[in-house]
């Protein structure tokens, strides 16, 4: 942060003001392209799938827990891992205390991971999380929403990820899905995303985005070479 410029307070509320105006300008084109995703044409849900969770078993439809509405966050947990990503318990600590703020809005909001139940209950209770998460172990929903890869796939890097085929470091990847259920009890697949369209998800990074350094993740070995999962800094 040396040599950074220092003004008066009229020029920095000049240098303000001017980029007051682009953030309006992001602001109005946030609307419209949440506005624009919202009228995203849907696609039915014909394929049945079964997923363990807390209240025992339960099909797609029956997780929406009466509401009409289904956030899935694709959280990175594989059945033979000792514990859950600590990119995707980054973004679960963001999401964990929205949950109820959301029921008040008509939309569920849950986890889903191809870890077994038993794992994904001791890794939630370790880490003090109250949102429900459910394992697809037994489905294919992780595949049909292209979020998990088998071993061919990593090894010739063709791996159906982000709209793309591409290489990922992981059998497992980040992503979210939305749902609709209407009164018929017909279920809709209305949006997914991952990557990097994942940041809207994680209030936390835009926190850093409001100070001098930013991420400051530029020099890392890779961008979140930092992270920790928050039982797991050295200091607080």
């Amino acid at each position: 942060m040396k040599n950074h410029k220092i003004v008066s307070r009229d020029d920095w509320l000049a240098a303000r003001m001017e980029h007051l105006a682009k953030e309006k300008e992001l602001t109005r084109l946030r609307d419209q392209l949440s506005q624009d995703r919202r009228e995203l044409p849907w696609v039915q849900v014909d394929k049945e799938y079964l997923f363990d969770g807390p209240n025992g078993q339960e099909t797609l439809s029956e997780l929406f827990e009466g509401r009409s509405q289904l956030i899935i966050y694709h959280f990175m947990y594989g059945p033979d891992w000792a514990e859950g990503c600590p990119s995707c318990s980054f973004w679960a600590d963001n999401f964990n205390d929205s949950v109820v703020h959301l029921h008040h809005r008509d939309i569920t909001l849950l986890a889903v991971s191809r870890a077994g139940l038993d794992s994904l209950e001791a890794y939630k209770k370790r880490m003090g999380w109250s949102f429900k998460w459910v394992s697809s172990f037994e489905n294919d929903f992780n595949r049909d929403y292209h979020v998990s890869f088998t071993s061919d796939e990593m090894k010739n890097g063709e791996m159906n990820y982000n709209f793309r085929i591409t290489q990922f470091p992981s059998e497992e990847a980040p992503g979210i899905s939305v749902f609709y259920r209407d009164e018929e009890g017909n279920v809709f697949h209305t949006y997914s995303c991952y990557a990097r369209g994942l940041d809207m998800l994680n209030v936390a990074y835009h926190y850093m985005d409001l100070v001098p350094k930013g991420r400051d993740e530029s020099n890392l070995p890779y961008s979140m070479a930092w992270l920790r999962r928050h039982d797991s800094y050295d200091t607080v």
